[in-house]
C-alpha cells in the first residue's frame, strides 16, 4: 500500500471512530433524559392529606381557636408518618355527624365505647385518658359517695353527643335519674349554681379551665367519679382509607413517645 493510501484508511477509521463514539454519546444523553422525564418521583411525591372535624368547646383539648392538647398531638403524631392534618372547627355533635356523612377524614376526641364503635373506625392507640366526675354545688351538697348511691330520681347534667361510659344508661335507669341535656360544660356550671340540676357529669380537665375562667373554684366541686374514657380520633366508615389513617396515627404516637415528646406535648402549656 502507498503512503497515501495508508493515510486515507487511516483518517476513515478515525472519523469513523469519532461518530461512533458521538453516536453513543448522544444515545446515552437521549436515555438519561427519558429518565428523568418518565421515571415516577416517589421521592418528591406530596404527603398524604386529611381534614378532620375539631370540636370547639373542649379546652384544654381543643378550643374555639382550632388549638389544644389534641390538636397538637394530632398534628405532630400524623407528621411522623408524613400526613398532612387541616381541621374544621364545629360543635362536637356536628362533627360526628360530619365524620358518619364522609364529609371530613374523621373527628378529634371521640370515646371508643358501645355508642361509637359501630359508628366509626378507631386505631388501638389512644391519644390519651381522661376522667369524667360528678361535680356537685357546695351549697347543695350529696351524702352519696359513687354514682350507684346517688338519689333516686335526681336531676342530672350532661352535655348533648358526649359519651358518658358503657354503664350510663344502666346508672340512669337503675337510679331512676332525670337526664338534662345541654351543650357544653359552661352550661352545667350555670345549673349547678342556680339548683337547676343536683349534678352534673363533667370532664374534669375541662370542667378545671371553665371553674377557674368563671371565678366559681369555691362553689363547684367533684365529689366522685363516674368513668374513665380513652380518647381518639374516629375515622369515617365511608373513607376506604380509614383503616389505613388509624394505623397511621397509631404508628405516629407509638413514634412520639420513643423519641419521648409524647408526654411533653400533653401539658396545657403546649396549647
Amino acid at each position: 500500500m502507498s503512503l497515501i493510501g495508508y493515510l486515507s484508511t487511516l483518517v476513515d477509521h478515525i472519523s469513523t471512530y469519532k461518530v461512533r463514539r458521538i453516536s453513543a454519546q448522544v444515545t446515552l444523553l437521549a436515555l438519561v433524559i427519558f429518565c428523568v422525564i418518565f421515571t415516577p418521583k416517589t421521592t418528591l411525591a406530596e404527603p398524604l392529606k386529611i381534614t378532620l372535624a375539631a370540636e370547639d368547646g373542649w379546652p384544654p383539648f381543643a378550643n374555639e381557636f382550632g388549638s389544644g392538647i389534641s390538636h397538637n398531638l394530632i398534628n405532630q403524631a400524623f407528621k411522623q408518618v408524613d400526613v398532612d392534618v387541616s381541621t374544621i372547627i364545629v360543635p362536637y355533635t356536628r362533627g360526628l355527624i360530619m365524620t358518619e356523612r364522609g364529609s371530613v377524614d374523621g373527628v378529634f376526641n371521640v370515646t371508643r365505647e358501645e355508642s361509637t364503635i359501630d359508628r366509626f373506625v378507631f386505631g388501638n392507640e389512644p391519644l390519651f385518658t381522661v376522667t369524667a366526675s360528678f361535680f356537685f354545688a357546695k351549697e347543695h351538697p350529696t351524702m352519696a359517695n359513687n354514682k350507684w348511691l346517688l338519689p333516686s330520681r335526681s336531676i342530672i347534667g350532661i352535655v348533648n353527643g358526649y359519651e358518658y361510659g358503657d354503664e350510663f344508661n344502666t346508672l340512669v335507669e337503675q337510679r331512676k335519674l332525670q337526664v338534662i341535656t345541654v351543650n357544653s360544660q359552661r352550661q352545667l356550671i350555670n345549673l349547678l349554681l342556680v339548683g337547676r340540676i343536683d349534678t352534673a357529669i363533667m370532664f374534669d380537665l375541662v370542667a378545671d379551665v371553665y371553674i377557674q375562667q368563671m371565678g366559681v373554684e369555691d362553689d363547684i366541686t367533684a365529689k366522685f367519679i363516674n368513668h374513665k374514657s380513652e380518647i381518639f380520633v374516629a375515622f369515617s366508615k365511608l373513607n376506604p382509607q380509614a383503616e389505613r389513617l388509624s394505623k397511621l396515627l397509631d404508628e405516629g404516637l407509638l413514634t412520639l413517645q420513643k423519641q419521648g415528646k409524647y408526654h411533653q406535648l400533653l401539658q396545657p402549656e403546649n396549647d
